[in-house]
């Protein structure tokens, strides 16, 4: 990153971004992360999937990834909430390759840092001196996805607490793509999405 890229312009650039990288999501998924986050705003936030220890790992790479330095970071924003929601739910079929790739990262931090219990444990600067050298693996490139995702999607699917990460962009939700749209359409009855015909 240049100096003159501020990190403002960095997450609107990274949040931009994010319409290409989750292109591969099919209407069905999509479906299923709106019923599932719906789910998840009606109970506690506490992790279903990670345990607590892999938690604090995954929430503390999250923090590296996109650190608090003055405004809320992936911590502040429960960014270990989504990736624990969507891990457990919408994106499921990737929980055990996730999990497994998970365990070989605190392996190999392990045998690098044999005095640290856990890379959650290291101090920060140790977290990034580990973290560059995984930094081309899958799975740090899955991790940094699902930290974009948790930062900048909507707060019902577990992260992006408070709008910390929109506000972080200048994002307003202000709820401008539900009805009514307007007095032109105020007689209109509604609207039925057509279902998706298989490919």
């Amino acid at each position: 990153m240049t100096d003159q890229l501020s990190r403002r312009a960095f997450l609107v650039a990274v949040a931009e971004a994010l319409g290409v990288a989750t292109a591969g999501l099919s209407w069905l998924d999509v479906a299923a992360a709106a019923h599932d986050a719906h789910a998840s705003s009606q109970v506690p936030r506490a992790t279903t999937l990670l345990s607590i220890s892999d938690a604090a790992d995954v929430d503390a790479i999250a923090a590296q990834i996109i650190p608090g330095d003055g405004t809320p970071g992936a911590r502040e924003a429960g960014v270990v909430h989504f990736i624990d929601r969507a891990l457990a739910t919408f994106y499921s079929r990737l929980a055990p390759e996730f999990l497994a790739q998970l365990a070989e990262f605190q392996a190999a931090c392990h045998a690098a840092n044999p005095d640290a219990a856990s890379f959650a444990a290291l101090l920060p600067e140790r977290q990034v001196e580990f973290l560059r050298t995984v930094e081309q693996t899958p799975f740090f490139a899955r991790m940094h996805l699902l930290t974009l995702l948790g930062m900048f999607s909507m707060p019902s699917y577990g992260g992006n607490s408070d709008g910390a990460g929109w506000r972080l962009i200048g994002f307003e939700d202000r709820h401008v793509f539900e009805p009514p749209f307007g007095y032109y359409d105020r007689d209109y009855p509604g609207f039925a999405i057509e279902p998706v015909k298989p490919a």
